[in-house]
């Protein structure tokens, strides 16, 4: 890999197993402008590559989805040097085709939050990052090129992700309209993240492993709920699995996991529309980490 720290942001189901694989481990207790992150983050190694991971929804899973502090989670990775990231999340399938146990490498969002902050930029001034494509096309070329590799793993190569608000899930009305409006996937974390990422000028992936089909589709007659959620819980256990795999395999196979060349690294450059004498200096000072 190049030089370069290489971020993980785990979900549900992933962080405590992918930190099982972290070795030399060291905690890093991290401020930010914008308060402190979901946890502390870990720095470590992944088959001998050095990464900086974070669990979004704390230790215990204690952040339900509008809680998770993204600002500071992001903020925090770029202040500790992290250019790329990947990130993973548990989303229901909004399609028949798209498997509970399957990995899915997201390509587009819809975002419905509202309660959240969604820009660093709030009293800095007015800045327009480009998002017409939310993720890094380099990043996830070297993802799907390392899941060809693993043939028990069904990756899919695109997806649009539904960000709802949450916590409750979709009613069904709902979760058919997600399906019209050209939804594959329904899920709570990944905005706006994703769109922080862009402000931070990071290269940023997400795995999403689905955990089941949304409300849209049926359950099978005669299921009870604890049936249910034992299919439910073993089919994250198995995308899970198979997203660890995938992840090591970015991480120890890859040789340009880390670019400074690639344009998400310069998404900044002409976002910025306000005349610097009217940005004040602590302002200034105090963002200057997503300049960089």
């Amino acid at each position: 890999m190049a030089e370069g720290l290489f971020g993980i942001i785990g979900g549900t189901g992933l962080s405590d197993a992918l930190t099982e694989k972290l070795t030399d481990v060291e905690t890093r207790n991290i401020d930010t402008p914008f308060g402190k992150p979901s946890a502390d983050i870990l720095l470590g190694t992944v088959g001998g590559n050095k990464v900086a991971f974070l669990n979004r929804h704390g230790d215990g899973h204690k952040l339900s989805p509008s809680e998770v502090p993204f600002a500071a989670n992001i903020f925090a990775l770029k202040k500790l040097g992290v250019h790329t990231v990947i990130s993973s999340g548990a989303v229901g399938s909004l399609r028949e085709d798209i498997k509970p146990g399957d990995l899915i490498v997201v390509d587009q969002f819809i975002d419905k939050t509202f309660k959240r902050l969604n820009t660093f930029f709030t009293g800095y001034g007015a800045v327009h990052c480009e998002l017409a494509q939310p993720t890094c096309g380099r990043l996830r070329k070297i993802i799907l090129d390392e899941a060809k590799q693993l043939s028990s793993v069904t990756t899919h190569p695109r997806a649009t992700y539904v960000c709802m608000e949450g916590p409750q899930f979709s009613t069904r009305a709902e979760s058919i309209m997600h399906r019209a409006w050209g939804g594959d996937l329904i899920g709570m974390t990944a905005m706006p993240e994703a769109r922080l990422a862009r402000e931070a000028q990071m290269c940023y992936a997400m795995v999403a492993l689905a955990s089941d089909y949304d409300c849209w589709r049926e359950h099978e007659a005669g299921k009870d709920k604890q049936t249910l959620l034992k299919e439910i819980i073993s089919n994250l256990n198995a995308a899970t699995d198979n997203a660890i795999k995938l992840i090591e395999a970015v991480i120890q196979n890859s040789h340009d996991v880390c670019s400074e060349d690639c344009q998400c690294r310069k998404s900044l450059d002409l976002a910025v529309w306000t005349a610097p004498e009217k940005i004040s200096a602590t302002q200034k000072k105090n963002l200057s980490i997503l300049f960089e």
